[in-house]
C-alpha cells in the first residue's frame, strides 16, 4: 500500500513493542478482526490485482503525464474504473490527480514551506489539543509528538494561516490525517486546500465556518432525499423525533473518515473526489436503506445508537457501495439546494460574515 515509506522500523522507537497491524496501518483488535481482509489472497485473485495496476499504470502515464488527456478521452471509463476502487499503491498520486491539487502545488512553489516556517497561527494550541484525538488506533499518528503527529499538526497550522477565514475547525484533522497515509505533507495540504476552496467541486469551507452553514444545507437536503427514498424510515425519524443532526453530521464534515472501516471510508473517498459530495448522500442513503427492516422497528434510544453504529454486514464496500452508485440524487440536490437558499438567503452571504476575531 501507500505506507511503504512511512512504516517505522519498531527498533528505532525506543523498543516498543511490535503491534499486529491491518494492511491499513490499524492496531487490530485481537479477537475477531473486523478487518475480514487479511485472508491471503489466491494466485487468481493477485493476478488480476497486477492487471488492475497495469491498466492504471497505462491511464495514468509517467508522473501523471497521460491523465488529463485519457479523462478527456474517456471519461466513462475513468468513472467506471474508479468506482471500483483505485488500486492502493496508485491512490496517493490518483487522488491528487483527480482533486485538482497536483495543479495548485506546481502553481506554488514554496508556499507551503513558507507557511510552516515562518507564519504562526491563532488556532496552535486547538490544533495540538486535537490531535491526539485524530485516528487513535493508527500506527502512524499514535506515537506522541512522533513524524505522524507532527505532520498533521504542520499542515493544520499551514491551512489556518493560509485561510485564516476557517482557521482550524476539528473536523478538519480527519480530512488531513486521512491524505497523509496516502501523500507527503505539502501534498496534502494542497489537497485540504483544492476541496475547501473548490478546485473541482463545489468548495467544502462551508462545513467549517462559524455556524456550519454548509452542514445546514446538507441536512436538510438529506432529510428531505430520507423521506422521498424511504418513506417508512423518515415517517418512523419523524415519529421518534430523529433529525439528521444526530446522525449524519459527521458524514459530512469527515466525508466518512469518522468511525467508519478505513477500507471503505478509502472507497467513498475515491468517488468522492472525483465525483463530488453526492457521493456522501447516496452512501448516507444506502446505509439506512440496507437497515430499512430494522431501522423503522426501532424506538428512540436503539435507533440513536444504530444510526451511529451499522452493522458489519452494511459496511462492505461490494455490497453497500453498488446499492450507492443505483441511487440517482443529483437533479433533486440541485432543486433542494434552491428551496434551501429560498428559505434562507444564499451560503454566500452567511460565508461573508467573517469570522469575529476572539
Amino acid at each position: 500500500g501507500g505506507m511503504e515509506k512511512k512504516k517505522i522500523d519498531d527498533t528505532e522507537q525506543g523498543g516498543v513493542p511490535a503491534v499486529r497491524v491491518d494492511r491499513f496501518g490499524f492496531v487490530k483488535q485481537e479477537l475477531n478482526s473486523p478487518d475480514g481482509l487479511v485472508k491471503s489472497k489466491s494466485a487468481f485473485e493477485y493476478e488480476r490485482e497486477e492487471r488492475r495496476i497495469r491498466k492504471w499504470r497505462k491511464m495514468i502515464g509517467v508522473g501523471g503525464s497521460d491523465w488529463k488527456h485519457y479523462v478527456r478521452r474517456k471519461p466513462h471509463v475513468v468513472k467506471r474504473r474508479i468506482r471500483k476502487g483505485i488500486p492502493d499503491c496508485l491512490r496517493g498520486l490518483v487522488w491528487q490527480l483527480i482533486s485538482g491539487s497536483r495543479d495548485l502545488l506546481l502553481m506554488n512553489p514554496g508556499v507551503y514551506e513558507q507557511l510552516v516556517i515562518y507564519e504562526t497561527s491563532a488556532s496552535e494550541l486547538d490544533i495540538i489539543r486535537d490531535i491526539s484525538r485524530t485516528f487513535p488506533s493508527h500506527v502512524f499518528f499514535q506515537q506522541r509528538h512522533g513524524p505522524g503527529q507532527r505532520s498533521l499538526y504542520n499542515v493544520l497550522k499551514a491551512y489556518s494561516v493560509y485561510d485564516r477565514d476557517v482557521g482550524y475547525v476539528q473536523g478538519m484533522g480527519f480530512l488531513a490525517g486521512l491524505l497523509l497515509l496516502y501523500m507527503s505533507e505539502e501534498d496534502a495540504f494542497w489537497l485540504l486546500v483544492a476541496l475547501l476552496k473548490g478546485a473541482v467541486h463545489a468548495p467544502m469551507e462551508g462545513l467549517y465556518l462559524v455556524g456550519l452553514p454548509l452542514v445546514q444545507q446538507y441536512l436538510f437536503q438529506f432529510e428531505l432525499l430520507v423521506r422521498e427514498h424511504l418513506p417508512k424510515v423518515g415517517e418512523h425519524f419523524i415519529q421518534e423525533m430523529i433529525n439528521p443532526s444526530m446522525y449524519a453530521s459527521q458524514w459530512f464534515i469527515t466525508v466518512f473518515s469518522y468511525s467508519f472501516p478505513f477500507h471503505l471510508a478509502l472507497r467513498i473517498w475515491d468517488v468522492f473526489l472525483f465525483e463530488g459530495v453526492k457521493i456522501v448522500f447516496k452512501v448516507g442513503l444506502a446505509l439506512l436503506k440496507y437497515c430499512h427492516d430494522d431501522l423503522v422497528k426501532l424506538p428512540f434510544e436503539k435507533l440513536i445508537h444504530a444510526l451511529r453504529n451499522f452493522p458489519e454486514d452494511a459496511m462492505d464496500p461490494d455490497t453497500l457501495l453498488p446499492l450507492a452508485y443505483s441511487l440517482k440524487v443529483s437533479k433533486r440536490l440541485e432543486e433542494l439546494k434552491q428551496e434551501y437558499e429560498k428559505k434562507n438567503g444564499k451560503l454566500a452571504e452567511s460565508v461573508k460574515q467573517k469570522k469575529q476575531p476572539p
